[in-house]
């Protein structure tokens, strides 16, 4: 080959750094940010607790969540996809170094000679080869950054997991002291429903009082026995779900305070809409963006040509003694340039559908901000209407309280039946049984926000 034909050949393969694969550009974000929650929370200056299960001031639930964060199954699957991810970055790193091999094939063939003679001839050789690619249009760096992006999205990953998890063991611990208080509220009232069946029995033995009042008060007392298995049974089902989410077998899960004595976090005053960039699955959004922003460089770039070079060297003889001693040397030295000419339109339909991925990536990341947008509005406006039906509440249960009150005082004056003060009994319990749910709505409610605001973690 001349050097004429070298040049013109090289010339036509850089002409070709023209013809990379074109793409089509990314479309325009529609996400406008809110300037402000459509529920007021009060001046600037509010923060987020990193481990915010913390401020519920109740060891057993930072011992439970603790212990979640370190054995649940599903985190450990996450965080072992992130080990995974990492080895692919040097796995696609290694395009960009050198690689290097060695071959040793020593031969022994026995042919015909030209006279048709037999003979036996040993070859022993070993050979050097290395190759480098020059990595002239970045292909090589924008895989390699495609592949960091990526593993950065699965730490990301793991972090959703890890708030997932914490919250969910959160919520569920805080249910479970609520079912406990059910229990025990309705287990004190079954002695009082117990107390009054029997001295209705005792009225209606002596003729004080007819046999519907009797029946009346029996039926009371059976309604709330009823109610006792079926806490019970949401209970042990409760303990089980918390021991699996924990990483262990189902069995009972440790109590700490008791649902009087917990109070949700302050909510952090005016929270700012870039507080949900704390939110790890954003981080993860915005992570696969730059993954695959990076691979559509690299894939739009294998129309360009590449530039390898090549050494060979190696040493070799007919003679064992010969090769350990005074082997001959053997060398050589390529450079080569390689360029697709025809490819019948892969490369840019490649292109294609990474641009395409790259639009649904945006359009999953636009879709992700509103949902914390409205995870969060949420979360801030479910607190403070939970917590203007518990001041309803307080006072449907003072007017509860009061009608009890009289109605027990005219059924023991003479003046009413006992139907009056069982009703009024029910409506107590009911008003009681409304203020344990709203509290624990409220417990929840708070880990609910927390979740939609990150929960202090960041994007790595």
């Amino acid at each position: 080959m001349t050097c004429r034909t070298v040049l013109t050949r090289l010339a036509a393969a850089l002409a070709l750094a023209g013809c990379a694969a074109t793409v089509a550009p990314p479309p325009a974000s529609t996400v406008q940010t809110p300037s402000a929650w459509r529920t007021a929370t009060g001046p600037h200056g509010g923060t987020v607790e990193k481990e915010w299960w913390t401020t519920f001031g109740d060891p057993a639930l930072t011992a439970l969540v603790a212990k979640a964060l370190e054995h649940n199954g599903d985190l450990r699957i996450a965080r072992a996809r992130v080990a995974q991810y990492r080895a692919q970055i040097d796995a696609t790193a290694a395009a960009q170094k050198p690689n290097v091999f060695v071959d040793s094939a020593p031969t022994r063939t026995r042919q015909l000679a030209y006279n048709g003679v037999p003979y036996v001839t040993n070859v022993y050789q070993a050979e050097f080869q290395a190759s480098y690619e020059i990595d002239v249009w970045g292909r090589l760096a924008a895989a390699t950054d495609a592949a960091v992006a990526t593993y950065q999205a699965e730490r990301a990953n793991a972090d959703a997991v890890a708030l997932s998890i914490a919250a969910t063991v959160a919520s569920g611990y805080l249910n479970l002291r609520g079912l406990d208080a059910q229990l025990e509220l309705t287990e004190a009232t079954l002695k009082l429903r117990e107390e009054s069946r029997d001295l209705a029995k005792k009225q209606f033995d002596v003729g004080y009082s007819s046999r519907l009042e009797w029946l009346q008060a029996q039926a009371e007392y059976q309604t709330t026995a009823e109610q006792v298995p079926q806490l019970k049974r949401s209970i042990f089902e409760q303990e089980n779900a918390l021991s699996i989410l924990t990483g262990g077998n189902p069995g009972p899960v440790a109590r700490g305070a008791e649902l009087a004595q917990l109070d949700p976090p302050p909510v952090p005053a005016d929270l700012p809409s870039e507080l949900l960039r704390r939110r790890p699955d954003i981080a993860r959004a915005e992570l696969n963006l730059v993954a695959v922003d990076a691979n559509l460089r690299a894939t739009r770039d294998q129309l360009l040509p590449s530039f390898k070079l090549t050494a060979v060297g190696g040493i070799q003889n007919l003679k064992l003694h010969d090769f350990l001693n005074a082997p001959t040397a053997l060398w050589r030295l390529t450079a080569a340039v390689t360029a697709p000419v025809y490819e019948g339109g892969r490369v840019q339909a490649q292109t294609d559908a990474v641009a395409a991925q790259r639009d649904q990536i945006i359009f999953a990341y636009e879709s992700a901000v509103r949902t914390a947008f409205s995870e969060t509005d949420n979360g801030i406006g479910a607190i403070f209407r939970l917590k203007e039906q518990a001041v309803q509440n307080d006072a449907r249960r003072a007017t509860a309280a009061e009608t009890l009150r009289i109605a027990h005082n005219r059924y023991r004056n003479g003046y009413a039946s006992y139907l009056e003060e069982l009703d009024a009994q029910r409506t107590l319990y009911n008003a009681d049984v409304g203020r344990l749910q709203l509290k624990t709505r409220i417990l929840v409610a708070s880990v609910d926000l927390y979740r939609a605001m990150g929960g202090g973690w960041t994007a790595p």
